[in-house]
């Protein structure tokens, strides 16, 4: 860290300004090209994937012990902190990063698609599932719910720093995958522990209540659902992708 950092005590300040709407309005990472990670679990995920904070940002009563390296810095009153943060309990520390540049598609990578997932927390859930079994590209088609807001960075604790991510995607996107597309289904398809799995291949997860698109069902070339004796209608979008994924994996251990 360069020098002091610089004391923000008032909401009226405009970095202060600038840096709430980052951390609170789902849409400015766009407008800003930046992104703010909140916590010290998120912020070394990111040093700890080669990313260069921009500016580290702290509550007054973070121990200096606990500050990670960045070129700038910028202490706000506790009270200022606890007022950027959409947390319950303010982390009292945070990163602004610059967003990545967009990623080529990689035509032959382990795949996954989010076709029009709304729950944030979902979303989240299912890139560290895919950060954590080998899946290294997320594409995530028009009306999904943002990749790189707050809430979905929260949710994904680190997993955005080790894939290629597509955000806002149009679906002929898909047409240059090479890899076999297969749909999860909770009403039909082959039972997944029987289905025989090909490798790379890329996951169709679809919307929470509707399901993956009947025009991206015809795409694929296999359909699978998950077992479920216990007998609940249908499982929650993120679990059922850990599931799925884990299968992938497992089939090339």
């Amino acid at each position: 860290m360069s020098g002091p950092p610089l004391t923000i005590q008032s909401a009226a300040n405009a970095q202060y300004k600038a840096l709430r709407q980052l951390a609170q309005d789902s849409t400015a990472w766009r407008r800003q090209g930046r992104l703010w990670l909140e916590g010290d679990h998120l912020c070394r995920a990111a040093l700890a994937r080669g990313v260069e904070p921009l500016q580290a940002v702290y509550a007054q009563s973070c121990p200096a012990g606990q500050r990670l390296p960045a070129p700038r810095a910028i202490e706000l009153a506790d009270a200022l902190f606890g007022n950027l943060s959409s947390l319950d309990s303010p982390a009292k520390m945070g990163f602004v990063v610059a967003l990545p540049d967009a990623p080529g598609l990689q035509p032959l990578a382990p795949t996954v698609v989010l076709d029009r997932l709304q729950d944030a927390g979902n979303v989240g859930s299912v890139l560290r599932s895919a950060a954590a079994f080998g899946f290294r590209q997320v594409i995530a088609l028009k009306g999904t719910a943002a990749l790189w807001s707050p809430k979905v960075l929260r949710a994904a604790m680190g997993a955005h720093f080790g894939l290629a991510l597509f955000d806002a995607a149009e679906v002929e996107l898909l047409e240059q995958l090479q890899v076999p597309l297969l749909a999860t289904s909770s009403h039909g398809g082959e039972l997944l522990h029987r289905a025989r799995l090909p490798h790379p291949c890329a996951w169709l997860l679809g919307h929470e209540g509707q399901g993956v698109a009947a025009d991206l069902l015809a795409r694929s070339a296999l359909r699978v659902r998950i077992a479920q004796p216990g007998g609940e209608e249908s499982l929650n979008v993120a679990a059922a992708a850990a599931i799925c994924l884990h299968a992938s994996a497992a089939a090339t251990a």
